[in-house]
């Protein structure tokens, strides 16, 4: 089968943390091929699909990750699978990937949906659960944030589309930064921020747990550097073993059905202590660390998975 990578430039891969490298070369060791399609590469002509790609073979080679083997064409009937691994932030460029890859034809899997992907703001999305999040108000109103701040005492600041720990600060009531760092989120209070209390677990780390169709792939607790509050591995983290515990299982249990619902199969989700705090959808990572941990193979089971998908929609 032909599987299709819309992601990153290949350059920007690091092979040892990298999932989507992970899924390229359990793709592969199928013996699926798998190719390499950039921002740009889709074109869409008198209603058929045409993908400017690369044939690429990964391998654990540091120095050269991936070999490129050909530059290709292929038309949506000689295509099998696509994964969506862009990462954030979801941009105008990434918005218009949606669109176009909306209208494949049915019996090719997107992993995950577009419409899915468009539906779930990884972090404005999860507040609508506010029994598993913690208290959070998503606002540019300059009262309303202030008040927040002065009821919770001690929060974290983010933007909605960060990613990789970008902008995100531990704001203090009383403290002399807190009305700028809000000012500057907020871009004067033109633009939605998220603020959410403090959670004192999260000094301990926080835990990313996959979910493959709902279900729990394995999880991880990302631990911040001992000169940063930041827990993601882009800010400097780093992972150690984690367990899914009962209040992981009620967290999956609510998402389960909505993430099924919307074709959101290959899911990261963030839990600090006992609270929901983000819902990954579009490159959700950390499976190198899981499997390391756990001595297993979860790409396989994705591939199955997807496998399993292009069968039924053939149906």
């Amino acid at each position: 089968m032909n599987f299709v990578f819309l992601m990153d430039p290949l350059h920007t891969v690091i092979m040892k943390k990298d999932t989507s490298f992970l899924l390229m070369l359990g793709a592969r060791r199928r013996g699926h091929k798998t190719f390499f399609l950039p921002d740009g590469g889709i074109t869409r002509r008198d209603g058929k699909f045409y993908f400017h790609a690369v044939e690429v073979a990964p391998q654990r080679v540091a120095a050269r990750p991936f070999i490129k083997k050909r530059a290709v064409t292929l038309t949506q009937d000689n295509v099998d699978a696509v994964f969506v691994r862009g990462d954030p932030p979801f941009d105008e460029q990434y918005l218009m990937n949606t669109w176009l890859l909306d209208l494949l034809p049915a019996r090719i899997p997107v992993i995950n949906r577009p419409s899915g992907v468009r539906t779930v703001n990884e972090k404005i999305w999860p507040t609508q659960f506010t029994e598993l999040v913690p208290p959070t108000i998503v606002s540019r109103n300059r009262e309303d944030l202030l008040g927040f701040l002065a009821k919770e005492k001690d929060i974290v600041a983010k933007p909605t589309g960060g990613h990789g720990g970008q902008s995100v600060f531990h704001v203090q009531s009383g403290g002399t930064n807190a009305n700028v760092i809000l000012e500057t989120l907020t871009n004067n209070w033109q633009k939605e921020i998220i603020l959410q209390k403090f959670i004192p677990a999260s000094r301990r780390g926080d835990k990313r747990i996959l979910l493959l169709d709902g279900e729990p792939l394995g999880a991880v607790l990302r631990v911040h550097a001992r000169d940063d509050h930041r827990n993601n591995f882009f800010a400097g983290g780093h992972a150690l073993p984690a367990k899914i515990t009962g209040r992981d299982g009620e967290i999956i249990a609510v998402l389960k059905p909505r993430l099924q619902e919307l074709g959101l199969y290959l899911v990261g989700i963030d839990v600090i202590g006992k609270y929901l705090i983000e819902v990954n959808v579009t490159s959700p990572t950390c499976l190198q660390e899981m499997n390391a941990f756990n001595k297993t193979r979860g790409e396989d089971k994705i591939i199955d998975f997807v496998e399993n998908l292009i069968g039924q929609s053939e149906i």
